[in-house]
């Protein structure tokens, strides 16, 4: 019978170390090794020798606090936000951009490899945001009683606990937004609605203020520009824009095709598609309300397979097993799938690829979401020709 593990081997809660920096790991903590051990610790930079205290051990790996930075790197820099380090919003702000999208891709890379068995070379370098600050029209702000201080705050959830990061201004949002978080300070969210979502709505676009848009319209030129490239290389004639939201790339694609349509459960964004189809004068292609995944086998005969592309743009939790059945039962020539969460594209193509014969002809990553450990991904997959 083999012996138990000795469980206190290794760091422990409270111990205080120090650790040399070996890579970054996905979510922006950087990651150390002591006896054996993987230890995170968040704000840190790959090549850097830091002093840390172990705030959290489990069976094979610990989390730390960084309490001094030793070594720093040479791609070390000042963050712009005072509150950077407390608050849960960025990861990166302390590493210079250009290091940034290094990391970025080396993390998409791993993550491709690991959970698809996919060669690298098939991730091309990332887009870069041409405003690295300023770019969110989209955050959410929470208000919490503050008990030691007998006060309300108004701010971000902190980045190692549930309680909120009083925030004066947001580094990363638009300029509109910090004016309206101002407005929120002074005037916080009721105690039994906490939370306010402030919000640039998009000057030529109809939308409910509920529905989902991208939150950096200065990287959308990029984000259609990419998607564009891959439907025009295939020479697609059709195409089915699944989970279509308010039809943003059905209605940035038209021109590049015969006939489309469009796909979405939520009846406001439907609705509001309609209007966006009208307003731009679009007339080859129509929007359907309903589940995706229900929906996909019959959209999908409608068309020839080897002349139809469907552009994919799910929720983080990616695609429900049934589509992917669907897609891998119709064959589509071509499968372009927009996501913000590389871990779940890399599942959902990898049951692609095994099961529905698709081949991936590269993936792009575009720098949706500077600052943040967060990632947005076009990946073109085509049908594997026979014969």
């Amino acid at each position: 019978m083999d012996a138990p593990e000795d469980h206190s081997a290794g760091p422990q809660v409270g111990d205080q170390l120090e650790v040399v920096i070996a890579d970054h790991a996905f979510g922006g903590e950087g990651v150390a090794r002591v006896d054996g051990f993987v230890v995170f610790v968040p704000f840190v930079a790959a090549g850097e020798t830091v002093s840390v205290e172990i705030v959290e051990r489990k069976r094979d790996f610990a989390r730390a606090r960084l309490l001094q930075v030793l070594t720093p790197s040479p791609e070390r820099t000042t963050p712009r936000c005072r509150h950077f380090g407390e608050c849960g919003g960025c990861q990166y702000q302390h590493i210079a951009y250009e290091a940034q999208l290094r990391i970025k891709h080396t993390q998409v890379q791993a993550i491709f490899q690991r959970i698809a068995g996919l060669p690298t070379e098939v991730i091309v370098p990332v887009v870069s945001c041409p405003q690295p600050y300023g770019y969110r029209n989209r955050i959410m702000v929470r208000r919490q009683w503050n008990k030691p201080e007998q006060r309300v705050v108004v701010g971000f959830l902190r980045h190692d606990s549930r309680l909120v990061v009083e925030v004066e201004r947001c580094e990363i949002a638009e300029p509109l937004l910090n004016e309206q978080l101002q407005l929120v300070r002074k005037d916080p969210p009721p105690r039994n609605a906490p939370k306010a979502v402030l919000r640039m709505m998009p000057d030529d676009w109809q939308l409910h203020r509920d529905s989902f848009f991208q939150n950096n319209f200065h990287m959308l030129p990029e984000l259609v520009a990419t998607v564009r490239h891959c439907l025009s290389d295939s020479g697609a004639r059709h195409l089915v824009d699944a989970y279509c939201g308010i039809g943003f790339f059905g209605l940035q694609l038209a021109d590049l095709v015969d006939s489309f349509v469009g796909v979405e459960i939520d009846t406001q964004a439907i609705r509001s598609a309609k209007a966006n189809a009208t307003q731009r004068g679009v007339s080859n292609g129509e929007f359907v309300l309903g589940k995706t995944e229900e929906l996909l086998d019959g959209l999908l005969q409608r068309f020839t397979a080897a002349k139809t592309a469907v552009i994919l743009d799910p929720p983080r939790v990616g695609c429900h097993a049934a589509g992917l059945t669907a897609l891998a039962r119709s064959a589509p020539a071509q499968i372009i799938y927009v996501s913000c969460h590389p871990a779940t594209l890399a599942r959902d193509i990898k049951v692609l690829c095994d099961e529905g014969g698709y081949v991936l002809h590269q993936v792009t990553p575009l720098d949706m979401f500077p600052q943040t450990q967060h990632i947005e991904c076009v990946a073109d997959l085509r049908l594997k020709k026979t014969g």
